[in-house]
Order: structure tokens, then sequence, then C-alpha cells
């Protein structure tokens, strides 16, 4: 987006002033946002999305376009500040806080192909990038200095084809189960879990070396069944537990307290139900293993349930994250540092005029981003919380993009996607959301909306067909980590 060409800081605390009086940067890669383009959008919101009258938080948001097509991207960041950004087949990496952007895949060592998934192990700075191989095997790729040499190898899904909804991650090793003692011994400091569907059902993968191999685990049997066994991110928590999401009709999670030995379902969100088509729902869990999921509802808002004793219970009441202004959501993400502070992004529209008109297929339109006509148009939204394990949550939310992401529908269904100017599966699947070392924001997405798009006064569903890779992250304003207090920008001198 030409606002986007370079990095752009977006002030929460300037919401109810013009910005025309905003300090602007010497450096042209960074710049405030002034008032000739979008408005700032800021609401401040309580568990029903319901305006309250309190101060919204300092937050700034910084914006780097990361230089290459970026669908379905996976962000990390290692603590020597190095951020990981993978999409497609190509890691891209930034050790200068997303000014400038490298291609860091080595074909020698690990030859990327498609579908990829990144993780990086927050304990050890591991960066694992993880690619399908056909439909019938993974390569499963890691690196141990920030991406400068990668080594992998491949990981066969057995004889039963479609091996998709490649997914990993690292977590802690518990007493219990896989790791009793007599059993097998971990050589790694930490479990790796390596999550994918195949046909009907999720398979979950469990590996004692670091990712070379995955000598145990297999098909979670249940709840995990429905849908196409399609699934979400793979969530652990500092006691050992690790969850999953399936894309089901009624929100819920898998988890396992035992490195992925057992597994059991839990339900939630009855009164707010899914809509279809279904994307992935995603878990958080805080440094005393709170658990936090959230989702897309029947009425297109983001909704989220707690649990406060490892995913053993949930509430059953859902509080709405999303405004009640923003009638229509997909792709929501969440991360978390102490309890209950918690940050949250998604794509959303704000159209409401729209709701009751006719969408893409002639029919009354409910707000579903798989129908949406080209009246609507979609931004991105970061959401925090700090006190979200409290009765009255209070949520923060601010609409970052300055023009759209997505104009017109997003296709949430592969089996039914649009032919407008081009599919209007340009996005993909989901984007990603990770805090650093620090409690540090930072969001990887994809910009369907960029050049004459963003630019036009009359951009229609056709012009909103590419998919940039980009990335906001949090430039000033609270940690996520209470003990951290207010972070500022990189390079300010405190």
């Amino acid at each position: 987006m030409s606002s986007r060409t370079r990095a752009i800081l977006v002030s929460l605390m300037m919401c109810a002033m013009t910005l025309s009086g905003c300090l602007h940067l010497d450096n042209d890669s960074q710049k405030i946002i002034d008032d000739t383009e979008e408005e700032t959008r800021v609401f401040v919101t309580n568990s029903e999305g319901l305006s309250v009258e309190l101060p919204p938080l300092p937050l700034n948001f910084v914006f780097s376009d990361v230089g290459e097509d970026g669908p379905e991207p996976s962000i990390g960041i290692t603590s020597s500040g190095c951020i990981f950004f993978i999409a497609l087949e190509k890691p891209m990496r930034s050790c200068d806080h997303g000014l400038t952007w490298n291609n860091v895949a080595d074909i020698t060592q690990a030859p990327f192909t498609s579908d990829p998934y990144g993780w990086v192990d927050p304990v050890t700075d591991r960066v694992f990038n993880i690619h399908m191989m056909g439909l019938e095997s993974t390569w499963i790729g890691w690196s141990d200095n920030d991406g400068e040499s990668w080594l992998g190898n491949p990981h066969d899904s057995g004889p039963i084809p479609l091996n998709d909804h490649i997914k990993l991650a690292t977590g802690p090793w518990v007493d219990e189960g896989y790791g009793i003692p007599g059993g097998l011994s971990p050589i790694y400091e930490q479990a790796v879990y390596f999550c994918y569907n195949k046909l009907l059902g999720i398979f979950c993968h469990t590996s004692f070396n670091g990712g070379a191999t995955f000598e145990v685990g297999g098909q979670i049997f249940g709840l995990a069944t429905g849908d196409g066994g399609l699934h979400g991110a793979i969530t652990t928590a500092p006691d050992g537990t690790v969850y999953v999401t399936p894309r089901v009709e009624t929100p819920a999670i898998i988890f396992s307290k035992d490195n992925g030995y057992s597994w059991e379902t839990r339900t939630m969100g009855e009164d707010v139900g899914t809509p279809y088509p279904r994307k992935n729902s995603e878990v958080a869990t805080d440094s005393d293993s709170n658990a936090y999921h959230i989702w897309t509802g029947g009425d297109f808002g983001i909704y989220l349930s707690r649990s406060t004793d490892s995913g053993d219970t949930w509430e059953q009441e859902s509080a709405r994250i999303s405004p009640i202004e923003v009638i229509s959501t997909t792709f929501p993400q969440i991360d978390a540092g102490d309890p209950g502070r918690i940050a949250i992004t998604y794509l959303g529209s704000e159209n409401s005029s729209e709701l009751g008109g006719l969408d893409i297929d002639g029919q009354e339109w409910d707000g579903n981003p798989h129908y949406a006509n080209g009246n609507v148009s979609y931004h991105l939204y970061i959401t925090y919380s700090l006190n979200a394990l409290d009765a009255n949550p209070i949520f923060h939310t601010v609409r970052v993009s300055p023009d759209p992401v997505q104009i017109g529908s997003i296709c949430l269904n592969s089996g039914d996607c649009r032919d407008i100017g081009g599919s209007n599966r340009n996005l993909l699947d989901f984007n990603d959301l990770h805090i650093d070392k620090d409690g540090r924001v930072y969001v990887a997405f994809a910009d369907g909306c960029t050049g004459v798009c963003a630019t036009g006064n009359n951009s229609q569903p056709e012009d909103s067909r590419s998919k940039t890779g980009a990335m906001y992250y949090l430039g000033s304003g609270p940690s996520l980590f209470e003990s951290v207090g207010n972070l500022v920008e990189f390079g300010t001198n405190i």
C-alpha cells in the first residue's frame, strides 16, 4: 500500500485529535500517519463488545513491508532480536527491526518446497521451517544460528495419502507420559510437536531429539476427526500442557498433559457457536499456564473462553473481544505474557451498512467474509487486554492498517473460492501473532490490497488480489510481561 512503503507508527494516544501536528521523523523509513489517510479507529470495550469510558492504552505500532509475497505467514523472534517471517518458500529474516529483510533459505541443506510453517523455540532459539513435500511427507528444517545455516530431515507420514495443515511447536517436558523413567529419554531441552491432518483425522507426533525424528505419536481420535481433521496452531504452556484446536462446529480444544502420549477434549462457546465456513481458532497460554481460546463466533465477532486449570475446565459464557462496530471478522490469532496480559489480531470490517444487503451470491449478507460483496473492506485489527482474567475484562482495540487489507470476499473454503478478477483465496488460511522475550507483540499478515487498490477511491474486489507479506510490531507501549513495564521504540534513549 502507498502508505505502507515506509514503516508506520500508529498512536492510540492521538486518536482523539488530528495528526497534522505530529512529529515527522527525518528517517524516511518511518513516519507518523497523517490526517490525509483513513481515520485511525480506536475502541475500548467490555466483554460484550460495548464501549466503556476509559482511556485507551498508549500503543504505537510500526509497519514493515517484508518485500515478498506472504500468504499464511508464520512469525517468530529469537533472543538476538532477529525476526523470522516464513511464508511460501522463502524464510525471510530481519535483524534490524524490520527495516530490511533477506531470504535465508539454504536449498542445499533444506529443500524448501511448499506450504511452509515456521516456529522459533523461545527456550533454545532454534528456528524451525517445515514444508510439505507433495502429499506424503514433510521436510522439517531447523537452524541454531539465526538462519545462517540449516539442517533438516524428511518426515514420512505413511501410506495414507494427504499430509496437510502442517504445524510445529515446542514445549516443556513433563514427568509422566513419554518422558517417564524407563521410557524414552529426551536429548533436546524441549519437546517438539508436529501435527498435520490426513483425510479425516489429526495426527500429532513428539520428537525427543529436537525435531530430527518423530518416533512416537499418531492419530488423535474423537472430536479431532471432525471437519476433515483440519486444525489450528499448536500451543504449549509452562507446565507442559500442549493444545491443538480442531476446526469443528462447537468451539473446542484438544490437549495433552503427558507430552502427547494421550489426549483429551473440552468444548466451550455453545452460547456463540461458529459460522460456516469456519477457519482455525487458536489458544495462548500465559506465564502461569492459564489458557485463552479465541475463535470467530456465529455472529462473526471474535470470542474468548478462559481456563485457569490447565485446560481441564473452560468458561461456558464467552467474552466478546471485538467491538460490536466490527461486524465481520476472520483469521484470529493470540499470544499471552503474564496472567491476564494478552494480544489478539484479526481481519475485520466495519461496513455495517452492508448488513442486510446482498452478498456475493445475491442473498442477504449476514457478515460472513466468505460471501462479502464488493462494498465490504477488511482491515487489520490488534487488541490488547491487561486484565483478561478479571470478571470484567477490558479490551483495547486499534485498526492499525490505514487502508484495506482486502476488498470484497475472503475465501474461507478452498473448495468454494470465487474467481473475481482472480481467486479471492489470495490470503490463504491464517495470519500470525507472537511476542518476543520482552513481551513486545509482532503480527504477520498478508496484504491483499496494495498499489492502486490502496490509493484508489473506488477500488473493487478484482483490484484486491495481491498477497504481500507485511508485519506490524509494537513500537512503544505496555509489555505483555508486567515486570518489563512500558516498552520504548528501538533506538530510543531512555
